[in-house]
């Protein structure tokens, strides 16, 4: 048993680890914007909450900001921690910052061409978006 708790911290130690700020992004009728994740990406035709990569040197906020008006053409007025969870896949690790985003300039749209909506914050499920969305759905729809 302790040999396999040995290999799974050195492979862990292996994998690219990302820092990722997540928008959620609802409007005051209760509905969330999300959009489809491009074909050619990592989880590709899953649901997300639009964010993206904290690059070096960046806030996680500032990355937020960025993120969120290069994918949906808003400018972030207000967003709030809502939660930090941490996921592995089997090849890589990411550490996801999920933000509240409940003030905004502009109308979202997905700005890469990709597919968007608006889903009730209720009826979101937890099977259309990658694993590693499965806690906050969770959260938000309880």
């Amino acid at each position: 048993m302790a040999q396999a708790c040995i290999y799974t911290q050195i492979r862990r130690k292996e994998l690219k680890h990302l820092q990722i700020a997540v928008g959620i992004i609802r409007n005051g009728q209760q509905e969330i914007f999300i959009t489809q994740r491009a074909a050619d990406s990592h989880m590709a035709g899953f649901w997300e909450f639009p964010g993206g990569k904290i690059e070096a040197g960046e806030t996680p906020e500032a990355a937020l900001k960025r993120e969120l008006l290069e994918e949906t053409g808003i400018v972030v007025q207000n967003a709030n921690l809502l939660n930090v969870l941490e996921h592995t896949f089997t090849d890589r690790i990411v550490t996801l910052r999920f933000y509240m985003v409940d003030a905004w300039d502009g109308e979202p749209f997905g700005r890469e061409g990709q597919p968007m909506r608006w889903v009730k914050q209720a009826e979101l499920l937890a099977d259309d978006f990658p694993p590693a969305n499965a806690e906050i759905i969770e959260l938000l729809t309880t």
